[in-house]
């Protein structure tokens, strides 16, 4: 085997030629084909409104689907995005030359603020129609709002910071009044809390951001124009509703933390992208002079949550002094500039524009740009057109850039579902892990790959990394599939191979054996595995010709082991004489047929281990299977051996309740060789009824009779109920015996006479006991002295049969008395019997005239009667009816035969002429016959009376309404 995988290590080297050959002409492997089916949609799709405004456009705010606009002087525009049709317009009612400066909207829509160019401020909320100004916050002119996203509502913004033109940062509240009789003013409070600063003095503030960390810090971003502050503090718990105070107050002496950079736009821009189902930004990107810094938030940080900071410089065709940017947007992976006629998109990742869409003049130049962070749309606008873009599928490409970075693990998270990515991903991390002798991970992502497994392969055999090579075998057998057999079977059988190889070579190094161990854990895990539980199982032959090839013959029996093979484990431990190991395997898997395999070599060892064994199993095993293993081992034991087969017999016989006859037998021959004395106990409790014997009989009278156990030979005698058999046998041991055989045969006394004279022969003439000869008179009282008398000699006195002969007569004497008794009993009772009949002969009964028949009721005397000594009378015809269909089928026919010859007898001769002599004859012949025939009916009708008899009992559960008839009685009825 080892050769064969020599060949195909060889073969590797061919088979990469052949795949670059292939390569070079064209031809594809089993990689996936990168070809997109249909032109991709751009990741920023631009959609213009379809909106012709009545006014120039001055400003546009958008947040939560809410978008407001101010057009004009005096008009502001709102509309539910998700109502487009159902526009809402309010006056804001200034008759003085103030325009709209800014606009800011807060998270949720609901809280709008005017900023006008007169130091001035109004507010509208989304629930109502009417404008309010904010008289506390007259006087300064608005540059930047940081909304309270953690205690803002609908009705209430909590505590916001708002920026000015001056520098000062105040905070602020304000809140709407519903089901208020009076007007109130909305601004709850504003105060000054700060003042930021640059070299030449106070600056606008630009941006107000408010974020909250974890334990309750709260992060304050605030931007000029070439500055960027941070204040970090924490706010008591239950103390939010009162602000921000106490964070500023900390840089009441000192400046916070910020970062500055030399050029100025005249303003800044930061923006902040915030991901579906989280609260908090997770990057931030801040548009000024020298160009655009971005990065990450990390507020997990003490002072400054900016991480990951980078500087986007401003390419050529941007000058700050002519087409300077004017908004910026941030998305997931990449921010958006706005320049006066086009816009710019910049991956974050490498910083590279990857999208630039140039605006037609026609629309005028571009005015301000606005995400939407609720829905991540974008919003542009001129003065009078409004246009937006919808972000699609931003994370399309990103795997491709986190690949060229080396950063394998995002490259992975972003083409997950593109399979043909993730193998170009893939590919391209194996390469790199290989370059930098990381063999082992490489060995990993290669498997993962569809790259030609030849080359792979014969790049880590060149390398002479067989350790990777085994990694990558094992990665690339794991992901194969259940129907690629082929590829399965010779990846295991390699790896097994090399397993091996390993082992060996470890196995020789003292220094290496921690090495070993783990390298033996990892072989036995590839053996015992699931996975490859089928493929071992149909290769085990090879598989056990590479382990024997190896001579790892510790690994062999593990394999057998795992492979159930307990067949080639028990034979291994019997050919090391390891018998207490086999028996431990036999008894560990309870394997019927490995223990009738292995039972005659083991016994011939550890035959008491064996039964015991043997026990354990109980009715698990069957008897009759091992029995030859029990005979050859017991024809060469000694008596003690032979005991442990006898201990065995007897648990399936007396615990098991066996009933095989080979078992019974078995046992038999055992007790006839070594224990006489439990053969007879076995007999007998085995009973005498043969159809509950459960051994062979003829064989057990040979068994016994060829040991000369006659005592066993009676019984089985008996049982057989050759009981002359048993009497002769029995007289050769006992007379006592021969007694109680000889009373067996209780049905037939001839026989048992026959046994017991017999008995009486054998004591008169062998044992010439006149006296016990007497005895047996006495036990049997179908012996009689004469019957006992031919078998003594002629010599023998009459003395000793004097008492025998006197009681013989004198049981004759009381035979012959009570004939006499039983002779005079009978004429007695033949007497009596005469009496009684003469009786009956002359007892009558008296009818009056007034008797009426018990079943018609009609009078009784008008027609032939019968009368019964119960007292019941009925008409003859009346009681026939009554009795017929009562009585048996032949009963019936009898009665219709008797009343068809009563009728023909009553019919007059038909002759005129017949002599006066025969006449007469005639005549008293037919009424013999008539009187005769009148007798049988008698008796067959007035056997009993109907009422009182016991046909009437008979009749208890017989209907009263003919099943029969029963329809046509109850119609009767109706």
């Amino acid at each position: 085997m080892a050769s064969i995988l020599d060949e195909y290590e060889d073969s590797l080297h061919r088979s990469a030629a052949v795949q670059h050959s292939r390569a070079s002409v064209g031809i594809p492997h089993s990689g996936y084909v990168n070809a997109r089916l249909e032109k991709e949609t751009p990741i920023f799709n631009k959609q213009r409104i379809d909106f012709a405004p009545p006014e120039k456009i001055n400003s546009l705010v958008v947040s939560s689907n809410q978008l407001c606009m101010s057009l004009g002087k005096d008009t502001l525009l709102r509309i539910d995005l998700g109502k487009p049709d159902e526009p809402n317009q309010v006056e804001l009612g200034r008759k003085d030359e103030a325009k709209v400066h800014k606009m800011f909207l807060d998270h949720t829509g609901s809280h709008l603020l005017i900023a006008l160019n007169t130091s001035e401020c109004l507010y509208l909320n989304r629930s109502v129609q009417k404008v309010r100004a904010l008289s506390r916050w007259k006087g300064h002119l608005i540059e930047s709002v940081g909304w309270n996203k953690f205690l803002g509502s609908e009705t209430n913004t909590g505590p916001i910071l708002v920026g000015t033109s001056q520098g000062q940062i105040y905070e602020a509240e304000i809140s709407v009044s519903e089901g208020s009789l009076f007007s109130t003013n909305p601004d709850q409070y504003f105060r000054q809390v700060y003042t930021l600063e640059e070299e030449s003095g106070p600056a606008p503030v630009c941006c107000l951001e408010i974020e909250r960390g974890i334990d309750g810090k709260f992060f304050i971003i605030a931007t000029t124009r070439k500055r960027l502050f941070q204040f970090v503090g924490k706010v008591p718990e239950g103390t939010e509703q009162q602000g921000f105070s106490s964070i500023f107050a900390v840089h009441a002496d000192h400046l916070p933390s910020f970062r500055e950079f030399p050029a100025n736009l005249g303003f800044s821009e930061i923006a902040f992208y915030t991901p579906k189902l989280r609260s908090s930004p997770r990057s931030f990107a801040w548009m000024m002079g020298n160009g655009v810094l971005y990065g990450t938030l990390d507020y997990s940080r003490p002072d400054s949550i900016l991480s990951d900071e980078r500087v986007w410089v401003y390419p050529p065709d941007i000058d700050i002094t002519v087409n300077k940017p004017i908004s910026i947007v941030l998305t997931q992976f990449h921010f958006l500039l706005l320049l006066p006629d086009r816009v710019k998109a910049v991956c974050t990742l490498n910083g590279q524009v990857v999208f630039q869409d140039l605006f037609l003049e026609k629309f005028g130049l571009l005015t301000r740009m606005i995400k939407d962070p609720t829905v991540q749309q974008i919003w542009i606008h001129t003065e009078k057109v409004v246009f937006r873009y919808h972000v699609q599928r931003e994370s399309r490409d990103v795997w491709k850039m986190y690949m060229n970075m080396n950063k394998f693990d995002l490259a992975k998270e972003y083409c997950k579902d593109r399979p043909e990515c993730l193998d170009i991903v893939l590919a391209k991390e194996a390469e790199h892990c290989f370059q930098n002798k990381r063999y082992l991970d490489s060995a990993k992502c290669y498997a993962l790959t569809q790259n030609y497994f030849e080359e792979i392969a014969l790049k880590f055999i060149e390398a002479k990394q067989e350790e990777a090579l085994m990694e990558f075998l094992i990665k690339k057998l794991s992901n194969l599939k259940p129907s690629e057999k082929t590829q399965t079977t010779l990846l295991t059988t390699w790896l097994t191979e090399l397993y091996l190889n390993w082992l060996g070579i470890l196995q020789g190094d003292p220094s290496q054996r921690n090495l070993y161990l783990d390298t033996r854990e990892k072989f036995r895990t590839f053996l015992s595995s699931p996975k490859n539980k089928d493929c071992l199982f149909n290769n085990r032959a090879s598989i056990y010709e590479l382990l024997a090839s190896h001579g790892d013959t510790e690994h062999m029996v593990y394999f057998a082991v795992i492979m159930q093979d307990y067949e080639r484990v028990v034979a291994h431990h019997c050919q090391h004489d390891e018998y207490d190991e086999a028996l431990n395997v036999l008894s560990r898997h309870r394997d019927e047929k490995l223990f009738y395999k292995f039972s005659p070599v083991l016994i011939q060892h550890i035959p008491k281990k064996v039964v015991d064994a043997w026990i354990s199993m109980g009715s698990r095993l069957d008897a009759r299977n091992l029995i030859p293993a029990l005979v050859n081992y017991s024809q060469s034991a000694s008596t003690q051996q032979i005991n442990e087969a006898i201990r065995y017999m007897e648990f399936c016989v007396y615990q098991l309740e066996e009933t095989q006859q080979a078992i019974h037998n078995y046992l038999l021959s055992l007790y006839a060789l070594c224990r006489p004395d439990s053969l007879l106990s076995y007999l007998e409790q085995a009973g005498t009824n043969p159809n509950r014997i459960h051994y062979d009989l003829k064989y057990a009278l040979r068994l016994c009779a060829e040991h000369g156990h006659h005592r066993a030979c009676v019984h089985i005698y008996k049982v057989m109920e050759l009981y002359e058999e048993a009497v002769d046998l029995a007289l050769q041991v006992d007379v006592d015996l021969a007694k109680s055989c000889a009373d067996l045969p209780e049905d037939d006394e001839e026989l048992r006479k026959k046994l017991w004279l017999k008995i009486a022969r054998h004591v008169v003439q062998e044992e010439k006991d006149v006296k016990k000869a007497m005895a047996c008179l006495s036990s049997c009282a179908l012996l009689k002295i004469e019957d006992v008398l031919p078998f003594f000699p002629d010599f023998v006195t009459i003395d000793h049969f004097k008492e025998a002969i006197c009681n013989s007569l004198e049981d004759y004497n009381k035979h012959i008395e009570e004939l006499k008794r039983e002779m005079e009993e009978a004429t007695q009772s033949a007497k009596r019997i005469r009496e009684d009949i003469q009786e009956m002969r002359n007892k009558y009964g008296s009818v009056e005239p007034q008797e009426k028949c018990a079943a018609c009721d009609f009078p009784l005397l008008n027609r032939p009667f019968y009368l019964f000594l119960c007292g019941h009378m009925f008409h003859y015809d009346c009681l026939l009816q009554a009795v017929f269909p009562n009585l048996p089928a032949y009963k019936q026919a009898k009665l219709e035969d008797l009343q068809k010859k009563l009728a023909a007898t009553s019919q007059p001769s038909k002759s005129h002429h017949r002599p006066k002599d025969a006449d007469t004859i005639s005549l008293g012949k037919g009424q013999q016959s008539r009187e005769q025939i009148k007798a049988d009916i008698d008796d067959i009708v007035a056997a009993e009376c109907v009422y009182c008899g016991e046909l009437m009992i008979r009749s208890i559960d017989k209907p009263f309404i003919d099943p029969q008839k029963y329809e046509e009685e109850m119609q009767s009825w109706l």
